[in-house]
């Protein structure tokens, strides 16, 4: 296709008036909100924490951009909704991008080669060789020499999750999910699954609450709870290093019933509940409350549900016999039973509550899922090889624990409380912006028809309340 070179579009007139548009507007921004977001990481240093995981051994002498200019100007991009790296091709020339990440320059008029002059930021080629760089990368490299520590970025997230905390909560719940990522191309470590019906990766997610814990990407020809206890394990570790009484339950769907993950919790302290999978011998123990169920549904055609609390041990896998939690359900479709394992003590949660309370509000972390994967380009794994995939994941995991930031932060008690990262960023980044660069001040002015002015109000108020971190 050829460029368009097009100046000036006509567009149908208004009454006597012609209408005509230009792009010679300037300094103008659709993003003037995201200085907020800069304010989230000057109160919160997720992102120059997240750009510490990373050893540069490219020489400083011929360098323009550092290696946390070039992460934050990648999880900005994905914050704001700059999915591909060939967008950075046009915002390297955005100067409140340059303000975001504290470029000293941020019309790039210093910049070292004519070409790049009135272009501070980073283009797509230099970006990418944070993705492309080998594990065994050294100085001696001929382009990519920026490595990731794979370690120090997975125990970055749990570090994030106990900086968000004041002081130690009673009680938290670790949720695990796998879900699918669909593939499109040769990508290393591609398989069929046989489930979701198409390749794809299989990438494990443990959540507390709105907090991101792990984000582990990993191929589809393995169990989904693969490598989770190992995951857990650190993660439980880290946290009662820092929380020695906090109580740890962990929360899954019936991919993660596995006898290793409830033997380990058994052995040390730890509360789960976990979906089981049905089968006959479990549905046999269930009949009376299914047949009373069908009663109840019958004489009122409402959905009705009767519980049972019982032990339960399987035949061969099981190494003893455990609490199991069945619900007895008849809808209008039929019977639909249903089963918890757990070994929460009965006097504490009875049946009804175990399921519907506890196991139930497992959903909440499947929308937060939803929302890296939708809004923040977690399922764009096109590149080649599983590492630089899993790098890819972990900018979107940034990005998602960066809004979460400022929606833990600074949305509390507005209208924008429980709303998802597209909301926030429509609604609260997505403001139109005239930006002045003079030498004692960067100008911002901005849309005076911008309809959340009040929210936004709130919003810079709670956070110029926190103190400063970087």
């Amino acid at each position: 296709m050829t460029e368009c070179n097009q100046q000036t579009f006509a567009f149908n007139s208004l009454y006597r008036r012609e209408v005509v548009a230009r792009f010679d507007g300037g300094n103008i921004t659709s993003d003037g909100g995201a200085v907020l977001l800069r304010e989230v990481e000057l109160r919160t240093a997720i992102v120059k924490q997240f750009a510490a995981c990373f050893m540069d051994f490219r020489d400083p002498d011929l360098i323009e951009h550092t290696v946390l200019n070039l992460i934050a100007q990648r999880v900005y991009g994905l914050a704001l909704g700059y999915e591909d790296l060939n967008d950075h091709d046009h915002l390297r020339a955005d100067p409140l991008l340059a303000v975001l990440i504290n470029h000293a320059d941020p019309l790039g008029r210093q910049r070292r080669r004519e070409r790049d002059q009135g272009k501070a930021l980073a283009g797509k080629s230099t970006l990418n060789r944070l993705e492309l760089t080998p594990a065994d990368a050294t100085a001696q490299s001929r382009y990519q020499k920026i490595v990731y520590h794979k370690k120090a970025i997975e125990d970055l997230f749990v570090t994030l999750f106990l900086q968000a905390h004041e002081s130690p909560p009673a009680e938290i719940i670790l949720d695990l999910d796998a879900t699918d990522d669909p593939l499109h191309g040769n990508q290393q470590g591609r398989f069929f699954h046989g489930y979701y019906k198409e390749y794809c990766y299989l990438p494990l997610y443990i959540f507390c609450g709105g907090h991101l814990l792990c984000a582990r990407l990993r191929p589809a020809n393995i169990d989904g709870a693969a490598g989770a206890l190992k995951q857990v394990k650190r993660i439980v570790e880290r946290i009662r290093e820092k929380w020695p009484q906090v109580r740890i339950i962990l929360r899954g769907d019936s991919g993660f019933c596995r006898e290793h993950l409830m033997a380990y919790c058994e052995a040390n302290a730890l509360f789960y509940v976990f979906g089981l999978a049905r089968n006959s011998r479990l549905e046999k123990e269930l009949a009376a409350e299914m047949a009373q169920a069908a009663v109840q549904f019958k004489a009122t055609q409402q959905a009705a549900r009767v519980f049972k609390d019982f032990v339960y041990r399987t035949l061969k896998s099981w190494s003893c016999a455990r609490r199991v939690v069945g619900k007895a359900e008849y809808l209008e479709k039929g019977a639909n039973p249903r089963f918890v394992v757990s070994n929460l003590p009965a006097q504490e949660q009875a049946a009804q509550t175990l399921y519907e309370d506890t196991y139930c509000a497992r959903g909440e972390m499947e929308n937060r899922i939803k929302e890296q994967q939708l809004y923040l380009f977690a399922d764009r794994t096109s590149t080649a090889t599983l590492r630089a995939n899993q790098l890819r994941l972990w900018f979107s995991s940034v990005a998602y624990v960066l809004l979460h930031a400022l929606r833990r932060l600074g949305l509390q008690g507005t209208d924008l409380e429980t709303a998802q990262c597209q909301s926030i960023r429509l609604k609260l980044l997505k403001i139109g912006a005239q930006i002045k660069v003079t030498v004692r001040k960067v100008w911002l002015s901005l849309a005076e028809g911008y309809p959340y002015k009040r929210v936004f109000a709130e919003v810079y108020r709670r956070l110029q309340a926190l103190p400063l971190r970087c």
